[in-house]
């Protein structure tokens, strides 16, 4: 057991008394974070002794992770506030010292194993616990106003990252227009800037954004049938990295919603159309035929119902 550092117990509001709390920091971290499980014994009103458990990444990769964890943090509640229990709500999150070091401090999730599938003994039914219920209503609950505009808009509050690749999401009142400049046009650059300019990549992709984007995304067109009758569509959250290893079964300690079930994290979130998940989520693979078709009873396929496929490949770019 490691000390915990001082500005993380301040964050959360625990006492600084080392006998009270311990840092944990066997846990495996990925290339970009290190993360440690801190437990915390607490007092509470009724003078009984309390155990708390919160997960925590940290990072010394300077304003990189002070962009990333900000970006998890509101990505994290996001997805919780639209549904509660489905991912650990971010606690806090801030500078750890003055050597450009930050940390974020989430619930902690225990996790179980075996994602949830369809309620035993009735295969028609679809457990509320279950992953494609639990992303459906995520796709299903409308983005938040806009108080600028008084309107839902596609883009998100702050900038994420899916992997390394940084994603500003500036507002758009388009998806269209989102998806070239805030995803194609971003990750290309991105691209460039690593591995240099490779004039046919370059043109394969405007292609697609001045022909295929509008084609398949237009305004007027992404959310009407063949006969134009429809309401287009409107931004959702979206979990913006969903791939197998980012979900899993267990439940959400001292949240008040512990009730085992799929859940998901690391989350890379924006206003989005709902079926852009499943790009990066056919992509991957992990999920099923079993899964897309549990999730289009809550999320039916967008019209125009034709082009379904079209659209999930070019969100898989």
């Amino acid at each position: 057991m490691s000390p915990v550092p001082t500005p993380i117990l301040q964050a959360l509001n625990l006492p600084t008394d080392p006998q009270t709390c311990t840092f944990d920091t066997s846990s495996l971290g990925s290339g970009f974070t290190n993360t440690a499980i801190l437990h915390a014994t607490t007092t509470t009103e009724t003078n009984t002794q309390q155990e708390r458990k919160y997960f925590i990444k940290i990072s010394t990769d300077g304003p990189a992770a002070k962009e990333m964890f900000h970006g998890e943090y509101e990505s994290l509640n996001a997805i919780a506030d639209a549904v509660p229990g489905f991912c650990p709500r971010g606690l806090a999150w801030g500078p750890l010292d003055e050597k450009n070091g930050y940390f974020l401090a989430t619930e902690f999730l225990d996790l179980r194993g075996s994602r949830n599938r369809r309620a035993s003994g009735n295969e028609t039914s679809l457990r509320s616990s279950s992953l494609a219920y639990r992303l459906g209503k995520l796709h299903s609950t409308p983005a938040p106003v806009d108080p600028a505009t008084g309107r839902s808009r596609y883009g998100f509050p702050v900038p994420t990252f899916c992997g390394d690749t940084r994603q500003a999401n500036t507002f758009y009142d388009s998806w269209a227009d989102f998806y070239t400049n805030e995803r194609l046009l971003t990750i290309l650059v991105s691209s460039e800037k690593r591995n240099g300019r490779d004039a046919g990549l370059r043109d394969l992709v405007e292609k697609t954004a001045r022909i295929v984007v509008p084609r398949l995304l237009g305004d007027e067109h992404l959310g009407y049938n063949v006969r134009g009758e429809g309401e287009g569509i409107q931004p959702v959250v979206v979990h913006g990295d969903l791939w197998s290893g980012n979900a899993d079964c267990g439940r959400i300690v001292g949240s008040g919603e512990e009730v085992v079930g799929d859940v998901v994290y690391d989350p890379s979130a924006c206003y989005a159309h709902s079926e852009f998940e499943l790009g990066i989520m056919g992509m991957f693979g992990g999920f099923g035929a079993r899964f897309f078709e549990d999730y289009h009873r809550v999320v039916p396929r967008t019209e125009p119902v034709e082009e379904y496929e079209d659209r999930v490949r070019l969100y898989e770019l």
